[in-house]
């Protein structure tokens, strides 16, 4: 019914040298802002769960998220809705829902597709609605990593800000 194998097929190295070993395989991991080969997208710079590496801004959003969701929301949005605004929009759906991971997985997917950073293995609103914390923390990280200065943004310790092209703020002294 099937072909019979021919003599030589079970030991075909027998007669002869073996094979040499192939060279083992080299590959580089994908770096901070390094497109990855499969589409484009980076890699945040830190992970979800690295509040600690910057202490302050875990302490303030534990206590007040509003503020962090704004800092993010006015850098996000180019200066089109001040920080004061989205963050008391977001403690208003805070209070009144307490939903606002509902309006702020909204600004992570906008983050996202502005510096084409990884969504990673969890969409966006399944992250805000499971760590709501971390993730602000891990948004404002990036901005900051990325040289946004988020506290000019939200004391306001310098006049209009002027958005360029390259997703950088020029910052014009009153």
């Amino acid at each position: 019914m099937y072909p019979s194998a021919p003599p030589d097929a079970y030991n075909k190295y027998s007669a002869g040298a073996p094979p040499t070993a192939l060279p083992p395989a080299t590959y580089q991991l994908p770096t901070m802002n390094t497109p990855r080969t499969g589409g484009g997208l980076t890699r945040w710079s830190t992970g979800l769960f690295h509040c600690m590496d910057d202490p302050g801004n875990c302490l303030i959003t534990c206590l007040c998220p509003c503020i962090t969701f704004g800092q993010i929301a006015d850098i996000v949005d180019k200066g089109t809705c001040p920080c004061l605004a989205s963050g008391t929009v977001y403690a208003l759906i805070c209070a009144s829902t307490g939903m606002g991971c509902l309006y702020s997985c909204f600004y992570r997917s906008k983050l996202r597709a502005q510096y084409d950073l990884d969504e990673g293995d969890c969409p966006d609103f399944l992250v805000h609605f499971c760590c709501e914390h971390c993730a602000l923390c891990q948004e404002y990280r990036e901005l900051k990593n990325r040289g946004f200065d988020l506290g000019i943004v939200f004391f306001g310790k310098v006049g209009p800000r002027t958005w360029t092209g390259r997703g950088e703020v020029s910052l014009e002294r009153p």
